[in-house]
């Protein structure tokens, strides 16, 4: 009975249960951990909270201590000493005043018995005891009402020995219950055992299956990646190809508007030339005195000779033959005959300073504060980081882009193979031997030779830059890559040895 009073001290007045996580209010009062908080979530709209044990009010949602020794108490006593009424839920018979959990049931007497009854019960052989059992009429034969002591193999049924020696399972094949049942339970551990192994089967397909499933959704996805990348570059593609035809026409365009505004300014020239010289003829016309008239000096051909089906003007760079039906227009000349394609320019690597890195394809050098490790020649820039170009032009007309990148200063130009590698007349644009265009400061652009600087009025936002050379005519052209392209300036001078494309950068890149 100790026991039975230990246990209710230890029950939650909420719940009526063995305390889980006790824990205790400020009364001292204790309770589930689980039970209390829902109780208290209960008074959180009205603001003030109460014991349900004692109805001890608190103003403040109270805290909730936890409760060691009373939790170490009721694990120790579920432990070692578990409620048999929490287990079966039977309670014994013959406690009518007080509910006392069963320990064991008679079929003899059909009840249910406690600890102390149990003591007193009849030891007679037919009294049988067995596990608690809330119904006992099932423990006994419905035929004979005697208990049920054997196991009919052939009717696979439980029964007296009434059944087996007069009743209907007289001469059947008969065991008893005990051993029956041992024998069945060896038969569902095996089936059960064949289940599990089956299950397990079943669960290994169900991991496979779903494995090939992430496989075949990570492929999937993987495909929708790459196919997307592809379309996106494709479009990219286009729309670069797009824009180079784009650029390449408005360039064009801006080309053939620059030679033919030169060809009308020389014939806009030769036109004021002409009239100057008509209003001479014409005072001689009118003059009376023959002696002045004699004395003219002669004059020959004032104008170009005609030819048939029109007339043809030529210049020092550009010229424009109109005639004809239709009136066709063709100009040449200038930057607007290099349509042919780009000069494939190559860095030379043997003439780079060591500040600069030149990539794998010779196409792009990168400013470095770091020295490479090249060995010191006579062909290579000392002071100034730039590179020439392998290959050298001593005719014909060409043309070369270059793009730029970085925060930096840049010169971009042409020289001779014979310009110093060493000092400042190693520099681009400072010497008679290199022509160069340069972004310096604040963005500021200017054209350089031989020491002497032309500021560039045009502001200038892009980063590609077109390098035009016609060898022959002496000229040498930048032009900025921007839409529609822009003249920026030419050099005119007999050249005399070949042209190397020269670069020269500072904190950061060109590509060629």
């Amino acid at each position: 009975m100790a026991t039975a009073d230990l246990r209710d001290e230890l029950r939650c007045s909420i719940c009526l249960s063995t305390f889980t996580d006790p824990v205790t209010l400020r009364c001292g009062h204790n309770f589930c951990r689980v039970c209390m908080d829902e109780f208290l979530k209960k008074q959180d709209s009205a603001g003030v909270y109460s014991c349900p044990e004692c109805r001890a009010v608190f103003q403040e949602r109270p805290a909730l201590q936890r409760n060691v020794t009373l939790h170490n108490v009721a694990e120790h006593i579920m432990s070692t000493q578990p409620n048999q009424e929490e287990i079966t839920g039977i309670r014994c018979t013959y406690c009518i005043h007080s509910p006392v959990p069963a320990v064991k049931s008679c079929l003899h007497c059909e009840a249910s018995l406690c600890d102390h009854h149990l003591r007193v019960h009849s030891k007679s052989s037919e009294h049988v005891l067995t596990e608690p059992s809330a119904n006992l009429e099932d423990r006994k034969c419905s035929v004979h009402k005697k208990i049920l002591e054997y196991y009919c193999t052939e009717d696979d049924a439980c029964i007296c020995v009434s059944c087996s020696l007069a009743g209907e399972h007289r001469g059947h094949r008969v065991e008893m219950l005990d051993e029956a049942f041992v024998k069945k339970k060896e038969k569902l551990r095996n089936i059960l055992q064949k289940l599990i192994t089956k299950r397990e089967k079943i669960e290994e397909r169900v991991r496979s299956l779903k494995e090939c499933w992430r496989e075949d959704q990570e492929k999937a996805s993987g495909e929708v990646e790459r196919v997307t990348a592809l379309f996106i570059d494709i479009r990219r593609q286009l729309n670069d190809l797009e824009n180079r035809v784009l650029r390449e026409i408005s360039r064009q365009e801006e080309l053939m508007s620059l030679s033919l505004s030169d060809v009308i300014q020389k014939l806009e020239v030769k036109k004021d030339e002409l009239s100057r010289k008509m209003r001479h003829m014409e005072e001689l016309c009118n003059m009376t005195d023959p002696l002045t008239v004699l004395q003219e000096p002669d004059t020959g051909d004032l104008c170009d000779p005609e030819e048939e089906g029109g007339t043809e003007y030529g210049g020092d760079d550009v010229t424009v033959r109109t005639g004809g039906v239709g009136g066709k227009v063709m100009a040449a000349g200038g930057a607007g005959i290099y349509g042919q394609g780009p000069a494939d320019i190559l860095l030379d690597v043997n003439t780079a300073s060591n500040k600069l890195n030149i990539s794998e394809d010779m196409k792009t050098a990168t400013w470095k504060n770091v020295e490479q490790n090249r060995p010191e020649t006579s062909e290579r820039f000392q002071e100034y980081p730039q590179v020439m170009s392998r290959r050298g032009f001593t005719s014909g007309r060409h043309y070369w882009d270059v793009e730029v990148g970085g925060s930096g200063w840049w010169r971009v130009g042409m020289c001779y193979p014979s310009i110093d590698r060493r000092g400042d007349q190693s520099y681009i644009g400072c010497n008679k031997k290199s022509w160069g265009l340069w972004c310096h400061e604040n963005n500021q652009y200017s054209v350089t030779h031989d020491s002497k600087q032309i500021r560039l009025r045009h502001q200038i936002s892009g980063d590609r830059f077109r390098i035009c050379l016609d060898y022959e005519a002496g000229r040498l052209s930048f032009y900025e890559l921007c839409d529609p392209i822009r003249h920026l300036h030419t050099f005119t001078a007999t050249f005399t040895e070949p042209l190397h494309a020269v670069l020269w950068v500072y904190r950061g890149y060109i590509k060629v």
